[in-house]
């Protein structure tokens, strides 16, 4: 099933509600006006700053199942593959540089970087939407799924790795989604102080918080723990938390503040579930 030569066509942007992707489509003959195959897969080969040795690998990744001869010469079995190269690429890549943080907070900053919406973002910032092929029927029911441009490039980034290997792929996703895992890291840690305050310390002040107890109050079955953060030796304004975890967490929220001159989030003068002007 291929596409009326020369059509093109709107895809909702998953960067946007409101925005259109112009898909330009090509039939299963090429020559058609520069938009051809040859045309697409040399520059998809330019968008990616690779040149691949078997090009074939390159038009499975590109060719959505609406275009393709028989569903075997489309994109979803590079799709299947594409998305486990990824997933391991970016939890190498979490693992290695963001050692500070516990599985948890990786869990969800990966989950965050590899999500539709973001390899949707990514495929259309680099321009991979106007490379793919896709077939008459797609343009015929006019309903196009949002999956449509982070499928291509999860096989895109499969047709890499088989072409290329994993330093290639790695390469170019350290590059793609730098900006996709800087916000996940930066909304992750928004909800993490300590893992926060950790990296901060770490990467600018060389060295690593330490948390004292600084005092506790209340009875055994309601106790308060009031808990400041210490790096160096500078300690920072000490926070209540109705355990030692929460107090440690707002006592890690206070330094950041206070390194960043901005006002102290948990003044160690008002208990948990209490507002400053109480």
């Amino acid at each position: 099933m291929f596409a009326a030569p020369g059509h093109t066509v709107n895809l909702p942007d998953p960067r946007a509600t409101d925005t259109a992707i112009d898909i330009h489509l090509v039939d299963g003959t090429g020559d058609i006006d520069g938009t051809d195959q040859g045309s697409k897969l040399e520059r998809c080969q330019e968008i990616i700053s690779y040149r691949f040795q078997d090009e074939s690998l390159l038009l499975s990744a590109l060719t959505h199942a609406s275009g393709a001869s028989h569903r075997l010469a489309s994109n979803e079995r590079l799709e299947f593959l594409g998305d486990a190269v990824l997933g391991l690429t970016v939890c190498q890549w979490l693992y290695e540089d963001y050692p500070e943080y516990n599985e948890g907070d990786l869990t969800k900053i990966k989950s965050a970087v590899v999500s539709r919406r973001s390899c949707g973002k990514a495929a259309c910032s680099l321009g991979l939407d106007r490379c793919l092929i896709v077939g008459r029927g797609v343009t015929r029911n006019r309903s196009f799924p949002r999956s449509l441009v982070s499928d291509v490039f999860e096989s895109v980034v499969a047709a890499l790795y088989l072409d290329g290997g994993s330093e290639i792929v790695k390469t170019r996703l350290k590059e793609w989604l730098a900006d996709e895992v800087h916000t996940a890291v930066e909304n992750q840690g928004a909800s993490n102080y300590k893992s926060s305050l950790q990296q901060y310390a770490q990467r600018e002040l060389s060295n690593t918080p330490i948390y004292r107890l600084v005092r506790e109050s209340g009875p055994d079955h309601r106790k308060s723990f009031l808990i400041s953060a210490v790096i160096a030796d500078r300690e920072f304004t000490a926070a209540w938390g109705n355990n030692k975890k929460d107090a440690e967490q707002r006592a890690a929220s206070n330094a950041l503040a206070e390194l960043h001159s901005q006002p102290l989030p948990f003044p160690s003068d008002v208990r948990e579930n209490e507002s400053p002007n109480e």
